[in-house]
């Protein structure tokens, strides 16, 4: 057996043995752990070869998995690879072609390859979105996303092209990479640059205006989801002087926001454990405190960042949105009391659904008065980055 036709075999093992219940790259570094015969190429490829299937199974119809594997790597190919090379070399010889002159060439035996298939929840999504390209998107790896914090730019930027590292400059203080790149290697993470999404950067420009439009000596800031800390960064780097208040529901990840703040250079912020969705919970924590500003990252679906993690829309089930709308209005609902008056809501998720996203808005400013700033569906799907949705609202009553 050829060593292409090995990998293929364990990809299929891998797929057919995996439920969903962990990411897949977790799962996969624990199967490599047991079986040490794989070398790093092996690895890769065998990797590769799953996250293709996952990124277009919906649309593959019946057929064998094999079969199944080998056309999503079809799919997802832009450049001719050894794998095509010896199992399908007349598909490799195709592998530049468009999507639908792919779809058009492997349908010459009758096979239908809907891609729209790949995201079935168009009406679910947020209206500004454009559902063909949303749907292109997942047969190209997002890249890795770099923003370089104040005052590093010149440094980094002189450290990059010593080094030879291919990086391409997408927006004022943000640089792409291919995403298996290792820029640890390079930069100081945390320090000078943070690991950051395009679209989350983005997000900075909110920040930005409240900075413009209601200066302050010192922002009150309580990031409360604040998972691994990127938007409380991001919070000092734009706002300046900020009182800040970190918390989740996960004393693990608190545990990594707190490394990650040493490297950032943070010393002064308070950090707790709090559950958002049990308000006695949350008034204990908070003590009567007030914030001028609360950054609400909230648990989504997540559904905006599967370029990166197609196996989670593989076992999505729609009855997920309507669990994480209900729970996104508890938590606002929750919080809201500790914000000042005059202050400001910065309401965010990484998904594409609209119920997640626009209802969830819409019910702040029904039920709590709170006015709308502006709000923005940042199309990652245009740049290789994941889409996200940001809502910047005041509390003036």
């Amino acid at each position: 057996m050829s060593r292409y036709h090995s990998h293929l075999n364990t990809s299929v093992e891998i797929i057919k043995q995996y439920t969903g219940g962990e990411p897949l790259a977790h799962h996969l570094k624990k199967v490599f752990s047991s079986n040490k015969k794989y070398g790093s190429n092996d690895r890769r490829l065998i990797s590769h070869l799953c996250y293709c299937y996952y990124r277009v199974a919906r649309m593959l119809g019946d057929c064998l998995m094999e079969e199944k594997v080998l056309t999503a790597l079809f799919f997802c190919s832009s450049e001719p690879n050894e794998v095509l090379k010896k199992l399908k070399p007349e598909w490799n010889e195709k592998v530049a072609l468009s999507l639908d002159e792919k779809i058009a060439f492997l349908s010459i035996n009758q096979t239908f390859f809907p891609f729209q298939s790949i995201f079935p929840w168009r009406d679910a999504l947020s209206e500004e979105i454009d559902y063909d390209l949303f749907c292109r998107s997942f047969l190209i790896q997002p890249d890795l996303f770099l923003r370089i914090r104040p005052g590093y730019k010149e440094k980094v930027l002189s450290k990059f092209i010593a080094y030879g590292l291919k990086f391409e400059g997408v927006g004022e203080d943000c640089i792409a990479v291919v995403n298996t790149s290792k820029v640890e290697n390079i930069v100081k993470l945390n320090t000078e640059v943070v690991v950051q999404d395009f679209s989350s950067q983005k997000v900075g420009a909110f920040l930005k205006w409240i900075n413009q439009n209601n200066p302050l000596p010192v922002y009150q800031v309580w990031d409360c989801c604040a998972a691994s800390g990127g938007k409380s960064i991001l919070a000092k780097d734009v706002l300046g002087k900020v009182d800040l208040w970190v918390s989740d529901v996960r004393e693990n990840i608190l545990f990594n926001l707190r490394k990650r703040f040493a490297e950032a250079g943070i010393k002064k912020y308070k950090s707790m454990v709090v559950d958002l969705s049990n308000m006695s919970n949350v008034q204990e924590a908070m003590d009567d405190n007030k914030f001028d500003l609360i950054i609400a990252d909230v648990p989504c679906t997540g559904s905006g960042t599967w370029g990166r993690t197609p196996e989670q829309m593989h076992f999505f089930k729609n009855e997920f949105i309507d669990d994480y709308n209900r729970l996104q209005k508890i938590i606002v609902t929750n919080i809201l009391p500790s914000l000042k008056k005059g202050g400001y809501l910065l309401y965010i998720t990484c998904s594409v659904f609209k119920k997640e996203n626009e209802e969830v808005v819409n019910f702040i400013q029904q039920q709590f008065q709170l006015q709308m700033i502006k709000k923005e569906v940042f199309k990652g799907y245009q740049a290789k980055a994941d889409t996200m949705f940001a809502a910047l609202l005041n509390k003036s009553l």
